[in-house]
C-alpha cells in the first residue's frame, strides 16, 4: 500500500523544490562537484519518489552537515579549502545562511512529528 508523505515531508520537499537552484549552488561553492552531484541525487531522487527514503534522510543529513560547516577547518577536507575562497560579504553566505536555517528548520519538523527520525538533534 502507498501512503502519501506526512504535511512536513511535503513541506520539506516544497522547500528542496522551491530553492533547488541555490541548494545546488551552494553546494557546490562550500563542497565542490560531488557535493553538487549529491544534492542533483537527493532532489532528482525525492522527485521520483516522492519519500523520504533511508538514502534521502542520510542525503539530508549530509546537505546540513556541509550547510552547518562541520568539516570546516580540518586542512584534509576540501571543505576548508572552499570556505577560504568564500568572501564573507558576498550575497551567496546570506542565502547559504537562510538555506540552513530553513532545512534544519524542515528536519526538526520531521523529528518533531515523529515521520522519520532525519537527524538526532543531541548528537
Amino acid at each position: 500500500m502507498h501512503t502519501s508523505p506526512s504535511p512536513a515531508v511535503q513541506a520539506l520537499f516544497l522547500f528542496l523544490s522551491e530553492n533547488n537552484e541555490g541548494l545546488q549552488n551552494a553546494a557546490l561553492v562550500l563542497g565542490g562537484g560531488k557535493a553538487l552531484k549529491r544534492v542533483q541525487s537527493l532532489l532528482d531522487h525525492l522527485g521520483l519518489t516522492r519519500q523520504l527514503t533511508r538514502r534521502a534522510s542520510l542525503d539530508l543529513v549530509s546537505l546540513h552537515e556541509l550547510f552547518t560547516l562541520k568539516f570546516v577547518g580540518d586542512p584534509l577536507r576540501l571543505e576548508t579549502a572552499l570556505f577560504a575562497e568564500i568572501d564573507p560579504m558576498d550575497p551567496v553566505v546570506e542565502e547559504i545562511c537562510l538555506l540552513t536555517d530553513c532545512l534544519e528548520d524542515h528536519m526538526r519538523a520531521i523529528d518533531a512529528a515523529l515521520d522519520l527520525p532525519v537527524f538526532d538533534l543531541a548528537a
